[in-house]
């Protein structure tokens, strides 16, 4: 059959809207009608060429839709079923049969080879391949095919379009704080950079009865959402002399969890030396493979500081997600208010927005 689909041809260049031809399920695969997909950072990364991805290929791992097949071994949704679509993984190593998919063994070749295990795509232009298998769904498209692993049922109550940044970029900062840090009932907390993720992490700081929540960004407009969203104080850096020195005088001792968004060396430096003695520091941000850390060694082990990296939130997502929702639906995770849509022919309009910070998180909706 055939999907319309947003094709990386060329690194750095606009996104094609082309109609290819996708396959049939295999047997532990899902067919998914795409109804919309999140934008996320770490789409405009591989776009721009700063992480390696093959091309042709078909980018999108924040989809939301409805199944329309699914393959002889499939038991866990049918047709009908809607479903977020999460990032991929094995399914039988270590990480994975304990619950921490997201620190599968084989978690960089299933989620940014783009290719089946066997090597082959489900995508295809004029029987030439096109690469459809970007974290296990590839959903800038009408349709997408995806693993019993990374689907996640949801409720038909819920605005479905709403959903798919769930599948990782809110599912990534809500997870930081709730699984990975994580963030206990009136500590403290600081984000480093309030885009999606870090606005997500700040509802969650909130929900998780965080008593001093800190953001710091360089737009303030985000900063003002922040305050809005939980946030007890913020911080620009272009106008705050001795940054690290006014969050450690605010917090008296430094900050029990920091959490960085942005992936750049020195911000993490900095997000490290507001710890308070035993302080966790999580990262989380894309960033070229080439970049590396340094610390005050002093600093870090004298006052047995920890820093950990940390994927997709640490999150379960068959058990995030629902939870997530059911947060949503309360009041209580209000990330509706992150979100704008733009129609699918516009999706590089939606990059762009997303690269020059006119939008928190776009949704392209098909």
């Amino acid at each position: 059959m055939k999907t319309l689909a947003a094709v990386v041809t060329e690194i750095g260049k606009p996104l094609s809207l082309m109609e290819l031809d996708i396959e049939d399920p295999r047997d532990d695969e899902i067919l998914v009608r795409i109804v919309a997909s999140g934008v996320c950072h770490t789409d405009l990364v591989v776009q721009a060429g700063m992480l390696p991805v093959p091309l042709p290929v078909t980018l999108g791992h924040e989809g939301a839709g409805v199944v329309e097949k699914i393959g002889s071994k499939v038991s866990k949704v049918k047709p009908g079923d809607h479903v977020v679509l999460s990032f991929n993984s094995c399914g039988s190593c270590e990480s994975c049969i304990e619950k921490e998919p997201a620190y599968c063994y084989e978690f960089m070749a299933r989620n940014f080879g783009a290719i089946r295990e066997d090597g082959s795509t489900p995508l295809s232009n004029d029987n030439s391949p096109v690469h459809g298998n970007f974290f296990g769904q590839s959903s800038f498209a009408t349709f997408s095919l995806c693993r019993e692993l990374n689907a996640v049922k949801v409720s038909k109550e819920v605005d479905l379009s709403l959903l798919g940044p769930l599948g990782c970029g809110i599912l990534t900062g809500a997870g930081a704080v709730i699984n990975a840090l994580p963030v206990k009932e009136g500590s403290s907390f600081l984000v480093f950079g309030t885009g999606s993720v870090g606005l997500s992490s700040v509802m969650a700081a909130k929900m998780q009865g965080a008593s001093t929540i800190i953001a710091v960004d360089l737009n303030d407009d985000r900063l003002e959402m922040a305050l809005e969203l939980g946030a007890t104080h913020t911080f620009n850096p272009n106008k705050t002399k001795d940054l690290v020195e006014k969050i450690i005088e605010l917090t008296t001792h430094g900050v029990m969890s920091a959490l960085d968004t942005t992936g750049l060396p020195d911000v993490i430096r900095d997000a490290v030396l507001c710890l308070a003695p035993r302080g966790t520091c999580g990262i989380l941000g894309a960033c070229p493979p080439d970049f590396e850390i340094e610390l005050n060694e002093l600093h870090f082990f004298t006052g047995g500081r920890k820093l950990i990296g940390i994927v997709e939130g640490s999150a379960y997502p068959d058990t995030l997600i629902p939870k997530l929702i059911n947060y949503f639906e309360e009041g209580l995770f209000p990330f509706d208010r992150l979100i704008k849509f733009y129609d699918f022919e516009h999706i590089n309009q939606a990059i762009e927005d997303s690269e020059k910070g006119k939008t928190i998180k776009a949704i392209v909706r098909m």
